[in-house]
């Protein structure tokens, strides 16, 4: 049987710890997960490979056979621990069409109803990302000895409106309600973990976790910088040149905006704490930008031509005057 070097799969020293192992498995898995490389055969037969590594470099009594037994450990493998090659998403992967809501570290917000346990995360995992996971459920060693479960990650979206306001979900379990809730200011790539709900361990302790990243959809009209949202808004013609009031819409509401006389296209106010929240500072939010587009008038009646055409020679008789 052809011999892998698993450490080199993962791009880890074969002295490294386990979070070392940890940490290089999940940046690999966002990297080359099915659903990040559609109809990459490659990236596929990479991802196997990584799900293979990481089962035996993240079980401590495998690789300890692995590590003595080198290129002949797998003719002396016995029972127990997961299937090798096994994705730790199932054939599905990630989320299907559907929004979930999650914030910070999700071990401390549960509401727990029922008497379900760690033995729910599978049909937990199913309930969010629409599939039932494989891998994880692997039993002790034949020497007894404790090991961490498999953890597994993915992705999930919500809108930039819940992002800002924060929201609470209820997840069904086999004997459990689970209510998730996000903070308001919610990042994009915000990692976030759900202690204890992934694969399954030694003893409940040492069960794996599940990361979900979290992504911001793309909004119509703002767009986000850390904090801060960035918009445009358009004025007519007469309002830039002579001044006045307008209205601005904000994630918070309608704003009433003064406008001085003479305002040029393209330039950029700010209106303060009308961006996003801070995270994890309710009271402190970022800014708003907002970029002035004059509308030019067309379709002008006689009338109307006439009065810009009167502007026009006034305009240039006071340049030539000057």
């Amino acid at each position: 049987m052809e011999y892998k070097d698993y450490y080199k799969i993962l791009g880890v020293d074969k002295k490294a710890s386990q979070d070392e192992i940890k940490k290089a498995y999940r940046k690999l898995a966002l990297k080359y997960h099915p659903d990040k490389n559609p109809d990459n055969k490659e990236a596929e037969e990479r991802f196997k490979l990584m799900n293979e590594a990481n089962d035996v470099l993240s079980n401590p009594e495998k690789r300890k056979k692995y590590d003595t037994l080198g290129e002949n450990w797998q003719h002396f493998q016995q029972g127990g621990g997961q299937q090798q090659g096994q994705s730790p998403f199932g054939s599905a992967g990630g989320p299907q069409g559907q929004s979930n809501h999650y914030e910070g570290d999700l071990n401390d917000l549960f509401g727990k109803q029922g008497q379900g346990g760690a033995n729910d995360y599978s049909d937990f995992f199913e309930s969010f990302f629409g599939s039932r996971t494989s891998g994880g459920r692997s039993s002790a060693g034949a020497s007894g000895r404790p090991f961490k479960g498999q953890d597994f990650e993915s992705e999930v979206e919500i809108t930039l409106e819940e992002a800002f306001q924060g929201t609470s979900r209820i997840l069904q379990l086999e004997n459990e309600k689970l209510r998730i809730t996000t903070k308001p200011g919610a990042y994009d790539g915000q990692l976030l973990r759900i202690k204890g709900k992934g694969g399954k361990g030694s003893t409940a302790e040492h069960h794996g976790d599940i990361y979900i990243r979290v992504r911001i959809k793309p909004h119509h009209l703002y767009q986000r910088s850390g904090d801060d949202l960035y918009t445009s808004h358009e004025l007519d013609l007469y309002t830039a040149l002579l001044g006045g009031e307008t209205i601005v819409l904000t994630l918070q509401g309608d704003v009433k905006v003064k406008v001085p006389a003479g305002i040029q296209n393209g330039k950029t106010i700010r209106i303060k704490g009308k961006g996003m929240p801070v995270y994890g500072k309710a009271d402190v939010q970022g800014d708003l930008y907002v970029k002035w587009r004059v509308s030019i008038p067309v379709d002008l009646s006689e009338e109307e031509r006439k009065l810009f055409e009167e502007l026009r020679k006034k305009q240039e008789a006071r340049f030539s005057a000057s």
